[in-house]
């Protein structure tokens, strides 16, 4: 019964004509062998399409590219903003009308970047619409090149300066501008008239033109010119610009010390509404000597007072034709309020400054005291140039071998 049972129940399926029924085996071999499995269904027409092979094709490149790309990117910032290879602190000078692309070779050339292709790609997406600056700039040791962007997009260039002090004159100021060694470009044929530059310290770039600085001097004179002379002493002695410059140059000549200059100012103010001379040494050493100025071993003469020249206040009468220096502000300042005081005449004291009298004889004296005291100075000068010569040690030809 059970083999029986068994038997039936592992024979039981579907037999060869597809009725459900027991499956009866030919063979041993027939019973061991397995079944047909089903084939596994065909592609579709659709999927075999050369467009959707293409399409699979067109995304894996995409999906590469992208990737090279994210890459790429990642290390063009990571070299953009990583510390540079420049060991020291160097100057590097961006010319007028550079593009980026001769920045970056230059940057590049000089080891302050290591790829100016990076530097050029990456700083153009940085940038936008804007511009790196023409310059001198000092690259620190170790700048990144995003910090080197920042800089020359910045035009926080090396700054230069030229210092033209108050007395000048145009000729003199012409030369240290012409000495400059950092400005370039020739200076201006016609020069400036005397009293039209103002004096002062000029900052600039490397490669600013000589004449942009005259220019500015120009410009910066006349405001302040217009300036002081709108706040003027209604009752000043002078009837325009030229004359009220012309006055505070002779000011200007006349003493360096600010506290004086007032003072001084009223001397010639109150000479001119009497009418007297001014006898300005200063102006007699502009019409000898004009704009080149005095030699500094040259002394003024005795003979030097009489000369006939249009400057020569000892001489001519009220002002010079022009003025003798370019003055600063202080000096205008000076003439345009000066002090009120009933002095005429002033001298030099000896050390530095001028003792000031309201009389003749009051001056005559002072001057009898400053010629004292130049004796003095000149005796103790010989004295001790005598003192140092006898004090040398004489060298026997014995020692001289």
């Amino acid at each position: 019964m059970s083999d029986s049972n068994d038997n039936g129940a592992a024979q039981f399926g579907r037999n060869e004509t597809g009725s459900n029924g027991p499956i009866i085996p030919e063979s041993a071999n027939e019973a061991l062998r397995p079944e047909k499995v089903p084939q596994p269904p065909k592609r579709s027409r659709k999927a075999r399409s050369q467009v959707v092979i293409f399409l699979n094709f067109l995304m894996t490149v995409i999906v590469f590219v992208a990737l090279a790309a994210a890459g790429a990117v990642y290390y063009a910032m990571h070299e953009y903003e990583k510390p540079g290879p420049l060991e020291a602190n160097k100057n590097f000078i961006v010319r007028s009308g550079a593009g980026i692309s001769e920045i970056a070779g230059g940057l590049e050339r000089n080891n302050i970047i290591t790829d100016s292709r990076v530097f050029r790609f990456v700083s153009e997406a940085y940038l936008d619409n804007e511009t790196l600056k023409a310059g001198e700039y000092e690259i620190k040791a170790g700048s990144s090149m995003q910090e080197i962007m920042q800089l020359l997009k910045s035009g926080k260039s090396i700054l230069y300066s030229v210092s033209l002090p108050e007395g000048l004159t145009v000729k003199q100021m012409f030369r240290k501008l012409a000495d400059d060694p950092v400005l370039v470009g020739d200076l201006p044929s016609d020069l400036p008239s005397e009293g039209s530059l103002k004096p002062d310290t000029y900052k600039f770039t490397r490669g600013t033109k000589r004449a942009e600085i005259v220019q500015q001097m120009v410009a910066a004179q006349k405001a302040l010119v217009d300036q002081i002379w709108e706040k003027r002493d209604p009752d000043l002695p002078v009837s325009s610009v030229e004359e009220f410059v012309t006055l505070a140059s002779i000011v200007e000549k006349e003493t360096g010390r600010a506290d004086e200059r007032p003072r001084v100012a009223s001397v010639f103010i109150n000479r001119l509404e009497k009418g007297m001379r001014l006898q300005s040494d200063p102006t007699i050493i502009y019409g000898i000597f004009g704009g080149r100025g005095k030699p500094a071993d040259r002394a003024i003469l005795k003979s030097d007072l009489d000369k006939e020249t249009p400057y020569n206040t000892y001489i001519i009468k009220g002002l010079p034709p022009t003025p003798i220096a370019n003055p600063g502000r202080a000096a205008l300042e000076a003439v345009a309020n000066p002090s009120r005081t009933p002095e005429l005449y002033f001298v030099a004291d000896g050390t530095g400054g001028h003792v000031f009298a309201a009389t003749l004889d009051e001056h005559n004296a002072n001057v009898r005291r400053w010629r004292k005291l130049e004796a003095e100075k000149a005796a103790e000068a010989a004295k001790a140039a005598e003192a140092a010569k006898t004090a040398e040690p004489t060298v026997t030809p014995a020692e001289a071998q």
